[in-house]
């Protein structure tokens, strides 16, 4: 009997020590986890008693707390809600949050450690603790513009300020509206979430920084600049471009976009192949570098690399180990090769700004509850892809593009004084591969030199000609920079 009870009661002894341990590693290794989680909805109903703090733009809310008088305290509201819904996200009641209201909840609920002092004078006082605010790098006015191009299309926008990695703009079509999943009513936020699930455009897709889409021609920028790189090549070295590339190893071709050589004799120089977008010649180029070249020059522009910017960004990758075939596919931007609308816009800004690429970011300040500066964001550098030299060179090409290859339409504009600037761009339109339509881009940085702004437009199921980038993604590009010059 004796020897029973020992043995139960080192049962218990054991179950008990797994209960301390359980409990300890609870609440002691994973509790910030837990409260975190965005379905964790006793947090969040505790959270619905504060006032919540604002994302700005500027001076201008982009995301607010309105009191309400039923039992949740606050109802979070989105003025511009679909424009902004790639940067706010949305704060539900059922689902949680997402965008910048799940990233910098610490903040906006005034649980960072950055508002201790702030808490402990609201606790003395007697006053419900508010939540900090979030001021944002957005540029309205590009937002704006950005928004009203992409307007009934499928796709995304991304503007970088080049000299800080600052995005001034990150738009998408289609979106949704965060207020009707930020409401009090549960069962009407189930029904549009259900609804925006179902919806095969995927609206709730943050396309800007995670859609993965094949660069096409606008590729042949980091190929430009790893033929620069390579001491080789020059703006005025011949290459090869004839009507059809045969490739190596293989029975397939590549052919040009106009179906004819690039230049006289079938041969091209490599600022006009850029200015053309001439395939054949981008694709043998690709081949003379080689894999390894084309990979180390995509990386040092950000490829794969996982930036959070603080949203995570998806990692845009160059595939490994290609063959020559392979090779010569994914240097005009074909293949395995894929890129968000951001990191295009970094590849463009990486130019622009002497070759220097920075890391991007979306959170300009961090402020206490009367608006008080608290944190501010200082500029990193993530690379430098190309030496100041090969850049200025690249700059040079890219304004061919526009002066009188593929990006034509992006002539003509000037700035605020009505004095013209000079462009710099690149035009793309990639095959997917998957029964759709292809894709056109376009990037550009405006003034070609010492730019103040670097965009990516993507417009998918767009054109079916190589100028469809300057056909469709051309007319928003050109509304982003003037938004930003003027």
């Amino acid at each position: 009997m004796i020897r029973s009870i020992r043995r139960i009661g080192y049962v218990f002894g054991i179950l008990l020590l797994a209960l301390l341990v359980n409990i300890t590693y609870v609440q002691v290794f994973v509790a910030d986890d837990y409260r975190s989680r965005a379905d964790n909805r006793r947090v969040i109903l505790d959270e619905y008693g504060r006032q919540r703090g604002p994302i700005l733009t500027g001076p201008e809310p982009i995301a607010l707390s309105e009191e309400t008088k039923g039992a949740l305290r606050y109802l979070r509201v989105y003025p511009e809600g679909p424009m902004y819904a790639p940067v706010t996200g949305f704060y539900s009641i059922v689902y949680g949050a997402t965008g910048l209201e799940r990233t910098e909840n610490d903040v906006l609920t005034g649980s960072s450690d950055l508002f201790f002092v702030d808490r402990l004078q609201q606790l003395i006082a007697g006053r419900q603790p508010r939540g900090g605010a979030v001021t944002t790098t957005i540029d309205a006015a590009a937002q704006s513009a950005a928004w009203e191009g992409l307007s009934g299309t499928s796709g995304a926008v991304v503007a970088i300020e080049p000299t800080t990695g600052r995005i001034l703009a990150s738009v998408q079509s289609p979106s949704f509206d965060p207020n009707l999943l930020s409401s009090h009513q549960p069962q009407q936020i189930r029904e549009y979430y259900e609804e925006l699930l179902d919806d095969p455009s995927q609206p709730l897709l943050n396309r800007p920084i995670v859609a993965l889409n094949p660069p096409g021609s606008t590729f042949k920028l980091v190929t430009a600049a790893a033929a620069l790189a390579s001491g080789e090549f020059t703006l005025d070295s011949v290459l090869p471009g004839p009507a059809e590339y045969d490739l190596p190893l293989s029975s397939r071709t590549i052919r040009n976009w106009t179906g004819e050589e690039c230049g006289p004799n079938g041969e091209v120089t490599l600022i006009e192949a850029l200015a053309i977008s001439c395939n054949t010649a981008f694709a043998w180029l690709g081949n003379e570098l080689g894999d390894d070249a084309l990979r180390a020059q995509a990386e040092a522009f950000g490829f794969d690399t996982a930036f959070e910017i603080p949203l995570r960004a998806s990692t845009s990758r160059f595939p490994e180990s290609p063959d020559p075939p392979q090779t010569a596919l994914s240097a005009i931007g074909q293949f395995d090769v894929r890129a968000t609308a951001l990191q295009m816009a970094m590849v463009a800004a990486g130019i622009g700004n002497n070759g220097v690429v920075m890391e991007p970011y979306l959170v300009q300040e961090i402020r206490a509850p009367n608006l008080a500066i608290l944190r501010t964001t200082d500029p990193v550098i993530f690379d430098t892809a190309m030496t100041p030299q090969d850049a200025r060179q690249l700059q040079e090409m890219m304004v061919a593009v526009v002066e009188r290859g593929t990006a034509g339409i992006l002539q003509g504009i000037t700035d605020a004084e009505g004095r013209p600037v000079p462009v710099g761009a690149k035009t793309g339109t990639a095959q997917t591969g998957n029964d759709r339509s292809p894709v056109a881009w376009m990037v550009a940085m405006a003034p070609a030199t010492n730019p103040r702004v670097a965009v990516a437009v993507v417009v998918e199921d767009g054109g079916l000609a190589e100028v469809s980038g300057n056909a469709l993604a051309g007319p928003i590009a050109r509304a982003v920079i003037e938004a930003i010059l003027q």
